[in-house]
């Protein structure tokens, strides 16, 4: 009978402690743009081969997901769904999340493991300064957490500072999109309408910026002390899972 209490109060105690500390979360920077701003409105929505691998990767793996957006509310994407995104859309509720994004001021970092953004140029220009979200990668990243971009999404850590005022990508290799890519290509009217080039402000802000020009391989996946990073969209279900082992969890 001793031994049957033992374990029934052990199971007790087990039950009690994984309700008092949930299984943290994974918070997921979306952008609210739909284009550039200009007369021929350039495409700028997020890339959805950018967001939903990852998602699924994430959901698929156990975890709970949330959006993020600099203004809430519903967020919008490019490129059809094929492949896992169209799975993703139909069983796993990708849309739901998406089309009911938290505002940054209803998102407490401490409920995530780590912080993904995907591509899509949106992100260069609403993302890429934004306080409130730059506030939640610090405090995520301080916590021992991981950072993961994809394609564009470089562009929302690029600017990011720590506590102590230095650049979070300050040393620290970190896959983006080139500048020869985007002087060469119309997508953004040969980068003239773009608030910055992702390369040069890598590198400006302190990193070491690695695209087609220095990796051996450009679907590479970099990881650089808790930031996963990678410069091309087949990449970025791999940068999700790598942010999962790099976490531990």
């Amino acid at each position: 009978m001793k031994t049957l209490i033992t374990i029934m109060l052990t199971l007790l105690l087990l039950t009690t402690h994984a309700i008092a500390e949930p299984r943290k979360k994974i918070l997921i920077v979306a952008s609210n743009m739909l284009d550039m701003g200009d007369p021929e409105k350039h495409e700028a929505r997020n890339n959805l081969w950018e967001f939903a691998p990852p998602y699924h990767i994430f959901v698929s793996h156990g975890f709970d997901v949330d959006f993020v957006s600099p203004k809430g509310g519903k967020v919008e994407f490019m490129m059809d769904p094929l492949g896992i995104s169209s799975y993703t859309i139909k069983y796993e509720g990708f849309l739901d999340k998406a089309t009911a994004t938290l505002e940054p001021k209803d998102v407490n970092p401490d409920e995530y493991w780590g912080v993904f953004i995907g591509g899509g140029y949106g992100v260069m220009f609403d993302v890429a300064d934004n306080k409130s979200i730059h506030s939640i990668i610090r405090k995520v990243y301080e916590s021992g957490g991981v950072i993961g971009v994809g394609g564009h999404g470089s562009a929302g850590i690029t600017n990011v500072t720590l506590s102590n005022g230095e650049f979070m990508v300050k040393g620290k290799k970190i896959a983006g999109f080139p500048n020869s890519t985007e002087t060469s290509k119309s997508w953004a009217k040969q980068g003239t309408l773009l608030p910055f080039l992702i390369e040069t402000q890598l590198n400006k802000n302190g990193a070491i910026a690695l695209n087609k020009g220095s990796l051996e391989d450009k679907h590479s996946v970099v990881i650089d002390e808790r930031i996963v990073s990678t410069m091309f969209l087949p990449s970025a279900a791999l940068v999700a899972k790598e942010m999962i082992i790099v976490s531990g969890l």
